[in-house]
């Protein structure tokens, strides 16, 4: 999780080939048990209840599971809508058939999605209160396969996609750093013509943020720093007349539990 803006979100075409593909995967239409226990069509209907409090995502992968299964939609609430332990979050009538062949698959997106954007919206309602609140936004540590999906749950939970890839944007990591100095890699990204691409740098200490600064950098992204050492770079930027004008990102093993103790570092993100 980090502490920018791109739409996060997925087109209909791409869902609905993703949930397919997650249907074959389970061999929906071979379902063993089911083809030896029901005997011809049976009316049913089917309800999906939470069975905790949250936030609501993954709708739009449900519902394509819905489709691909020739069920009909009684009732649906909608992405990014509150949750609590016994809500009605989706209502279906059909074949049962064909309900038991997509039930896991809709399930797991719901519950998969519905957690990012939970625990999205439990770490945004912890820094709400702070005196200068950061954003929260999420970063490329996927699961593979579900990316624009994952991305959308954080925006469903309140937060923000920041890069949806690695075309998006160009942000030097340490790595980058171990093959190449810091000078020659901005010389290299910065465009001798024409518009150059936002550039953000990962720094890790008061020494690479004070150079990178001085580089001309306005965009700094503190990686894996405790509080107390995230507090010391931007310290140290202020002191250094270097912080003015400087979007500042926190990234690394924050979580709901202790992103409110980052708040007071005052990034602007």
């Amino acid at each position: 999780m980090a502490l920018r803006r791109r739409r996060a979100g997925a087109k209909s075409s791409s869902v609905a080939r993703a949930a397919r593909a997650a249907l074959e995967e389970d061999r929906f239409r071979f379902d063993r048990t089911t083809s030896l226990v029901l005997h011809g069509r049976t009316p049913a209907e089917a309800r999906v209840i939470a069975q905790a409090s949250g936030r609501l995502s993954g709708m739009a992968p449900a519902l394509a599971c819905v489709r691909i299964g020739r069920l009909r939609i009684v009732r649906r609430l909608r992405d990014g809508g509150r949750l609590h332990r016994g809500t009605v979050v989706l209502v279906l009538r059909g074949d049962a058939r064909r309900m038991l062949g997509v039930e896991r698959t809709l399930l797991n997106y719901l519950m998969h999605l519905s957690g990012i954007a939970t625990t999205t919206a439990k770490a945004v309602e912890r820094v709400r209160s702070a005196p200068r609140p950061p954003q929260i936004w999420a970063t490329r540590k996927t699961t593979p396969g579900l990316r624009d999906l994952e991305k959308r749950a954080v925006v469903h939970g309140g937060g923000h996609p920041h890069r949806r890839d690695l075309s998006d944007a160009v942000l030097v990591k340490s790595n980058h750093l171990a093959l190449v100095p810091l000078r020659p890699a901005l010389a290299r990204v910065r465009s001798p013509r024409g518009r150059t691409p936002r550039i953000e740098v990962e720094v890790r200490n008061v020494r690479e943020a004070i150079a990178v600064a001085r580089a001309g950098v306005s965009r700094l992204l503190i990686d894996n720093a405790t509080p107390a050492r995230a507090r010391a770079i931007v310290g140290a930027l202020q002191r250094a007349g270097l912080r003015s004008g400087r979007w500042i990102e926190l990234s690394g093993g924050l979580t709901p539990q202790n992103v409110r103790a980052y708040a007071g570092v005052a990034p602007m993100r």
